[in-house]
């Protein structure tokens, strides 16, 4: 007599307590995987950032052939409008209307000619103006050019008694700004004075932007700019929640410092120019600051 199979009505599955196990192993492979991920998009967004760097690097080494000399950076203009050291590199490299940059620029915030009478961007332009420009020094369309009022509140700009029009070059770190505009930060440009030879602390700090204590760099090149603060976050200038770190000098002068000379302080490149950008937190005088030098950090 064959043996009568009983068949379990029991369907296989799983426990909760597997179920569970699975669970809490999934949870800890995706909080292991996440931090991961961030520091990829953080590094890819630095490899961006450099070679940002590099193709302006190259375009400045253009302008300093054809020009004999790297752009100003001084915060203000001939006639002592605020125009800073950004602002003089982005109408370097682009021009004050992105058509490039005119042979007879003095770097006045109007843009006019050292006479004050003949416009150098006027809005209807004509063959002779077209021309007299050289560049633009970067492509348009990866250039990262927006205007002041176009990252910043327009009043914050005016407050500031700069003009909202004034064109800046941005770095890669794009993110949702007051003005309702999505950009990166801009870029800080400082040129050396080769004139000088000494570096804060050892030298002192300049107490004006016409000032320069005998130093390399001048932090007042573009320190109107950083006194705007963060403008994604409201509130009035000069709030402490909107401040950068670098909007002390002595930020400015620690980082740029030159640690590897021990016998004197020295910044990096005193014989061109530095470029900064406020890096992946978007904010000036942290440690993930890029410069077009490697540099490290001191508190």
């Amino acid at each position: 007599m064959k043996p009568i199979i009983r068949q379990s009505n029991k369907n296989g599955a799983f426990t909760i307590i597997e179920l569970l196990t699975v669970m809490s192993i999934i949870v800890i492979l995706i909080g292991l995987l996440v931090p991961a991920l961030n520091r990829v998009r953080i590094y890819a967004k630095e490899v961006r950032q450099r070679a940002q760097f590099h193709s302006m690097d190259a375009a400045l080494e253009l302008f300093n052939n054809e020009f004999d000399g790297y752009p100003p950076s001084s915060a203000m203009d001939p006639i002592g409008e605020t125009y800073c050291g950004a602002m003089k590199l982005c109408e370097a490299m682009m021009g004050q209307d992105m058509l490039g940059f005119h042979t007879n620029s003095v770097y006045r915030e109007d843009g006019m000619d050292v006479t004050g009478n003949y416009d150098l961007y006027p809005p209807t332009l004509d063959p002779d103006n077209l021309k007299a420009r050289k560049g633009p020094f970067l492509p348009l369309e990866s250039a990262n050019a927006y205007t002041m009022g176009e990252i910043y509140p327009t009043a914050d700009v005016q407050q500031a008694q700069i003009d909202p029009c004034s064109f800046v070059l941005c770095d890669v770190y794009t993110r949702e700004m007051r003005s309702g505009q999505k950009t990166g930060m801009p870029i800080l440009y400082y040129k050396a004075n080769t004139a000088n030879n000494l570096h804060y602390p050892t030298s002192g700090l300049p107490s004006g932007p016409n000032e320069d204590a005998g130093n390399v760099y001048n932090y007042y090149d573009n320190h109107d700019l950083v006194y705007l603060g963060k403008p994604w976050i409201p509130g009035t200038l000069g709030q402490l929640e909107k401040r950068h770190s670098l909007v002390d000098p002595v930020r400015f002068y620690k980082s740029t410092k030159n640690y590897k000379i021990t016998t004197a302080d020295r910044p990096y490149r005193v014989d061109s120019y530095i470029l900064l950008s406020a890096g992946y937190d978007n904010e000036y005088g942290t440690a993930d600051d890029i410069f077009n030098f490697d540099w490290k950090y001191m508190p």
